[in-house]
């Protein structure tokens, strides 16, 4: 396989960075020993301030922007909020969020509501609440062209999918250009990865595009809205409930996108047709 380019990524996965797979010997169909490479999964309490706020099951890599992107998407985590400390203790598998405001969300945290995110998706219940107030930059658009570029750029980059698959990707774009690329056992704990650099970062959501190796789920759809961030493309196919959210908030969802081809379901004055299939 060809590698991809990486000139224009400011982060992307590192696929043999210790701890991240293992090597297990097992049998294969003809009763031979084959060794193979599986994928770690480790338990992260996040705590904000004094508070303990969830257990997640991760990868293990990048655990400061994961906690700072999982707080920002469940809204416990302003965006104007200063945060004045993340300690992470890799023994103990913690990462402490320190910030200016005190903070108390002992009735939130009653109020949970299970996604069809794997690995402990979780959205609580008042994330909603917020949605629906959302708008999405207007003036934002994706080439059909850049679709292509992307898929193809983003399918050729090392990975530990490549590697030892059962995980899922997640690629903050700019146009054509892949940026942030986090792996992770769940999707969900992809995109939160992201968020959190892109708060550490101080990075503008308005012109960006996400690309998703999953499914267009509500939970992607939501933390995608949340986000601000217009444009949601995946390779893999959509749910009902995803696609509803995105035509209410006025999201550009394209799933299905494999080599030259996609389909939009939602937010199609955001996609430049700048290329063209010859029909046979």
């Amino acid at each position: 396989m060809k590698i991809a380019d990486l000139s224009s990524y400011l982060l992307y996965p590192q696929p043999d960075a210790p701890g991240l797979t293992d090597s297990v010997v097992g049998r294969d169909q003809n009763n031979q020993p084959v060794k193979v490479d599986v994928v770690t999964e480790r338990g992260l309490t996040v705590y904000l301030n004094r508070q303990e706020i969830v257990t997640l099951m991760t990868l293990g890599d990048h655990p400061e922007y994961l906690a700072l992107g999982f707080l920002l998407n469940q809204n416990m985590l302003r965006p104007d909020d200063v945060v004045t400390g993340i300690d992470y203790d890799e023994e103990l598998e913690v990462v402490i969020v320190r910030t200016q405001r005190e903070t108390n969300y002992e009735d939130k945290l009653k109020k949970k509501v299970r996604t069809s995110g794997c690995a402990q998706g979780t959205v609580f219940g008042d994330v909603m609440e917020k949605f629906s107030a959302i708008e999405l930059a207007q003036d934002a658009h994706i080439t059909t062209s850049a679709i292509y570029t992307l898929s193809k750029q983003i399918n050729t980059t090392p990975s530990i999918y490549h590697k030892a698959g059962a995980i899922h990707g997640c690629v903050l774009c700019l146009g054509d250009k892949p940026l942030v690329y986090m792996e992770d056992v769940g999707r969900h704990n992809a995109i939160d990865k992201i968020a959190g650099y892109m708060y550490q970062h101080d990075m503008a959501p308005q012109d960006k595009c996400f690309y998703t190796t999953g499914r267009l789920t509500s939970e992607m759809v939501i933390k995608t809205v949340q986000m601000r961030i217009p444009i949601l493309i995946s390779r893999s196919g959509f749910t009902a409930w995803g696609v509803d959210l995105a035509r209410q908030a006025g999201l550009t969802l394209v799933g299905r996108a494999k080599g030259r081809s996609f389909v939009a379901l939602s937010g199609y004055q955001r996609l430049h047709y700048d290329t063209q299939m010859v029909q046979d």
